[in-house]
């Protein structure tokens, strides 16, 4: 047997013919004819050009590049008060910004049309490479070409095995290989590696299924965040929500019909060490009901441990603490009694807010008003002479700190404004009987009296509540499989490499079977020569090399030293 060979240069189209054509199923380009082409020409070339791969590549470069500003400039549809900081910062850029539509890139003209042609631009290219691919599956490996000593991987050996043994031989190694092999004339001819094709196509065809689940999610998609104490609930409909944003095509129908109640939140901490405060667990329980009349079920949402309900998800994205506060006019009538959600202000959740009573109040003369309490919540007062903030964010040592004024809080005059701030412009600060400003520090089931009996305020304890987040974004699970679909058939068409083999067994002028063999691959690489010296080993074992002929004058006597450099230049050659 004779040595594996590989050789640098390419084989030329005239020996090779069908044998070394089509290895892959990217479109063959043709140069254009410019001087002859007419308009349905230049359409055609143009089409071609689309859905070339080197400009799909280039419009995914490009629509990677077109993402950036979307990560790096606020956006309009997601947070506008962002948007409207930006351009009262910078006179130059913003309005620059705009004109261009770096605010809302996701939904640009210049956006959406990169996308849309890379989407035609992918299935135009896949449609032919799928139905030629189909082809090549549904065909049989071509013949051997005429010489095969000019593929790059060759091997021959003679031996006495006959031609239609050898070729036996080689159809059943070849299978055993999982080749797709069949006897052509006097040749076998296999060939493997489909899989790469087919990892090339899953890899453009995820593409396009990540494409759509893309667009399908930011067209229908929808987040909103509610805030909610112990004890309270949700419905998941437009008017329950703090804020909402959504996509172009959604609409409230699209929500998913299900509620909940916060039955309990509990937040853990470390107590000591270098992480003192850090929090440890967050967890809330919760009930919840899908639909008008399902069924009742229990469950516990954590940090990145969502409540999934069809395609909706609630997250648990933030906690605070909400203050029980009763207010009684001059008369002692109860005019209001709620728990305050406070917004936390630092890590160990020193929390501010503002209790605003709109409706009911009378002073001691009997006159109808208003009043706005500023309230700073410590969950962990350090007492007199420390800071006034928290040391600790669990409900060590509560204190509420109020500071009472009464007036006008302007909520009849159209404006929008937080339910957290109070805006003082039309409101009066209560004085005390030196004429300073009122302020008090309470702990729970302590009260502060207003001056010139205009009521009282009472501190009844603490509630938490827990800041949820409500999204929906459909298409995120093709998205996902598109990815991992992606991933896979990139690895495929990287990894796996096409290539034939070609087995000829013939009979030689004396008689003595030649064996060829030769391997062509898609592109040069050393897989393909052992590959091929692995397959001649095993049809070899089968098929020895034949002994030389012996030479007319060589002596009878010596024969067992003949067969020993006989069978010793056979190994040699193997």
């Amino acid at each position: 047997m004779s040595d594996t060979e590989t050789k640098s240069g390419p084989a030329e189209e005239s020996d090779l013919g069908a044998a070394g054509a089509q290895l892959s199923t990217a479109p063959q380009e043709e140069a254009p004819n410019l001087p002859a082409l007419g308009a349905i020409g230049w359409a055609r070339w143009f089409w071609r050009q689309l859905t070339s791969m080197r400009v799909a590549l280039l419009l995914l470069f490009m629509l990677s590049l077109a993402a950036i500003p979307g990560s790096l400039i606020p956006q309009s549809g997601q947070d506008a008060s962002q948007v409207v900081d930006f351009m009262q910062r910078h006179d130059t850029l913003g309005p620059i910004y705009d004109k261009l539509g770096l605010f809302h890139v996701y939904s640009s003209v210049w956006f959406s049309a990169i996308y849309i042609l890379l989407f035609v631009s992918l299935i135009g290219c896949i449609v032919p490479r799928t139905w030629q691919f189909v082809g090549q599956l549904r065909g049989r490996p071509p013949g051997a070409p005429r010489r095969l000593t000019r593929l790059p991987a060759y091997a021959t050996w003679r031996t006495e095995a006959d031609p239609e043994q050898v070729r036996e031989l080689a159809l059943k190694a070849l299978k055993k290989r999982r080749f797709r092999a069949h006897v052509v004339g006097d040749a076998v001819a296999a060939e493997k590696g489909y899989v790469r094709e087919a990892g090339n196509l899953v890899f453009h065809i995820a593409l396009i299924v990540m494409l759509v689940a893309f667009a399908w999610g930011q067209l229908f998609r929808s987040e909103g965040n509610k805030l909610i104490v112990e004890g309270d609930g949700f419905a998941n409909v437009l008017p329950q929500y703090d804020d909402f944003k959504s996509g172009s095509l959604f609409t409230a129908e699209d929500l998913n019909p299900f509620s909940f109640d916060l039955k309990s939140f509990t937040g853990t901490y470390e107590a000591s060490g270098p992480n003192k405060g850090t929090p440890r667990t967050f967890e809330a329980a919760l009930t919840y009901a899908v639909g008008a009349d399902g069924k009742e079920r229990s469950t516990t949402v954590k940090v990145n441990e969502p409540l999934e309900i069809d395609d909706s998800k609630v997250y648990l994205v933030s906690h605070g603490y909400a203050p029980v506060i009763t207010v009684r006019d001059g008369r002692g009538k109860v005019v209001f009694e709620d728990a305050v959600p406070l917004l936390p202000l630092d890590s160990n959740v020193t929390s501010t807010g503002a209790i605003k009573v709109m409706d009911g109040y009378r002073d001691a003369k009997g006159k109808w008003d208003q009043l706005g309490i500023q309230a700073f919540f410590l969950p962990t007062y350090g007492g007199e002479g420390t800071a006034v903030v928290s040391q600790f964010p669990a409900l060590v040592n509560p204190v509420l700190n109020l500071t009472p004024y009464h007036g006008d809080l302007r909520v009849n005059a159209g404006l929008p404004q937080s339910v957290y701030q109070l805006d003082k412009s039309k409101l009066k600060a209560f004085k005390d009987s030196k004429g300073a400003q009122v302020r008090e520090n309470l702990n729970p089931g302590e009260s502060m009296k207003l001056p010139n009996g205009a009521g009282t305020i009472t501190f009844d304890g603490v509630k938490e509540w827990a800041g949820f987040q409500v999204t929906q974004q459909p298409g995120s699970g093709w998205a996902l499989g598109g990815a991992i679909g992606a991933i896979g058939g990139l690895a495929a068409s990287l990894f796996i490499q096409r290539r034939r083999v070609w087995v000829r067994a013939t009979t030689g002028p004396d008689g003595i079977t030649v064996v060829e063999m030769a391997g062509l691959g898609r592109s040069e690489s050393a897989k393909v020569p052992e590959e091929l010296g692995d397959l001649a080993a095993v049809i070899h074992d089968e098929a020895p090399t034949a002994a030389d002929p012996k030479p007319a004058d060589e002596p009878e006597s010596e024969p067992a030293a003949a067969d020993a450099d006989s069978q010793t230049e056979g190994a040699e050659k193997k």
